[in-house]
Formats: structure tokens, C-alpha cells, sequence
């Protein structure tokens, strides 16, 4: 091996942020960074299906469903949501990825993913759906286009994002997103 891809294994070895390398939404490589995040060890990872890093499997399927169209179009995919950790306990992260093959997004994709909860700490239990909304609203996406994304009513969207508001104590729209991204007030 010569040494620029030695020093390429040694950068994603070693850099502090979670990196992964994924085939159809099963991990094939990830660094030491990622497994921590989601306190497991890399080799307890590997071949596993990213199912396992998710709050529910319809949450997994959900994303399943909506990052493809995205990265057909543009290559990419981010997003900021609440992953899961091998204890159970739920966190924030943003999360980045990038295809090999455009033609089909899923077959190799690069992921980044990043903690956030330190600054964004998860303080209340949540639905799936809750979680999924609360996704939603903090990307700044108004009921009427939740509820397009999610196939459901506006008006079921607003009962949601009622009970999420109950949940996080606030009583405007602003002072719920403020609390979502960990604003302290």
C-alpha cells in the first residue's frame, strides 16, 4: 500500500467525526468515531443494516423512502434527526451522504454523521411520529407540506405538533422550534 492511501485510512481512522461506508443501508465500513457515537464497537457494526440505529423501523423506512428521489436528483442527501444508540437512548444528528452510482442511489453511499446532542439534547420522549415532525418543523416545513410529505392530514399535523408542544411546555410555534434546536430560554 502506498502511503497517500495509507494516509487516507489514517484520516477516516482517526478523524473525530462519524464516518461510514454503506451498501443498500447495510454498514461496511465505518470508523471509530461512528461506532462511539452509537456506543458500539466498529466490528459489532459492520454488516449490520442501519435498522439497527434507528428509533423504529418505520422510521427507517421512512427515510428509506425519502432520501432515494433526493439523491438521484442531486447526488446528495442531509438531513438533522434523532438516531438511536445501542442503549436505547435517543440523540440528535445531522446527517450527510453521498453516492457512487447515480443510477442507483442506494448501492454505495458515504455517510457523516455528526452527535449533536450535547447542544441538542432529545428532553422528552417522543412518538415516531412525533420525532418525524418535530424533523420536519425545525427544517422550517409549514403542516401543509408535512402533512403532503407524511400522507396525512394538515390538521393531523397540527394535533402533533399540539401534543409535541404540550411535551416540550412552550406555547408558540417559535418558542417550540427554539426548544427543538436546544435553545435554552
Amino acid at each position: 500500500m502506498d502511503s497517500y492511501a495509507k494516509n487516507l485510512i489514517t484520516i477516516f481512522e482517526h478523524l473525530p467525526v462519524g464516518l461510514c461506508l454503506a451498501q443498500n443501508r447495510v454498514i461496511r465500513l465505518c470508523n471509530a468515531s461512528f461506532a462511539k457515537m452509537f456506543h458500539y464497537r466498529p466490528e459489532e457494526l459492520m454488516g449490520k443494516s442501519f435498522r439497527m440505529l434507528y428509533p423504529s423501523a418505520e422510521e427507517f423506512d421512512r427515510i428509506g423512502e425519502w432520501g432515494p428521489p433526493i439523491m438521484y436528483k442531486t447526488g446528495v442527501y442531509c438531513d438533522e434527526r434523532i438516531m438511536m444508540r445501542k442503549s436505547g437512548e435517543f440523540f440528535w444528528c445531522r446527517v450527510a451522504g453521498c453516492i457512487t452510482d447515480k443510477a442507483d442511489p442506494l448501492s454505495e453511499v458515504a455517510w457523516m454523521i455528526e452527535d449533536m446532542s450535547a447542544a441538542r439534547p432529545v428532553i422528552a420522549p417522543l412518538t415516531p411520529r412525533e420525532r418525524e415532525i418535530a424533523t420536519m418543523v425545525i427544517s422550517g416545513k409549514t403542516s401543509k407540506h408535512i402533512a403532503k410529505l407524511l400522507e396525512i392530514s394538515p390538521r393531523t399535523v397540527e394535533a402533533h405538533r399540539g401534543r409535541l408542544m404540550k411535551k416540550l411546555d412552550v406555547t408558540t410555534a417559535t418558542e417550540l422550534v427554539q426548544k427543538l434546536l436546544g435553545f435554552r430560554g
